[in-house]
């Protein structure tokens, strides 16, 4: 029977370490407040689930939604600015 497993041509896919590279992390810290503002979300939904929603409840959701869409919004500008196209 014949191996089928390949080997890596470059070193670099040796050198893996299981680690983000900056280019990654650098993604990561742009996502960043998108990442918060949809947790922030999930923590008010999850807080009305086992309980009617009150017309606070109602505010706390509408506000978290409109942060994550705020956070959207912004995300997209930062990329289409650093990518030198227009939003």
């Amino acid at each position: 029977m014949k191996s089928i497993i390949t080997l890596p041509t470059t070193s670099q896919a040796l050198a893996f370490d299981g680690e983000p590279s900056d280019a990654e992390l650098k993604a990561i810290e742009l996502e960043m407040p998108l990442i918060e503002a949809e947790v922030d979300l999930l923590d008010v939904e999850i807080m009305t689930l086992d309980r009617p929603a009150t017309e606070l409840d109602a505010r706390r959701i509408r506000r978290a939604r409109n942060r994550v869409l705020v956070e959207r919004r912004n995300l997209t500008n930062r990329a289409a600015v650093q990518s030198g196209g227009a939003a």
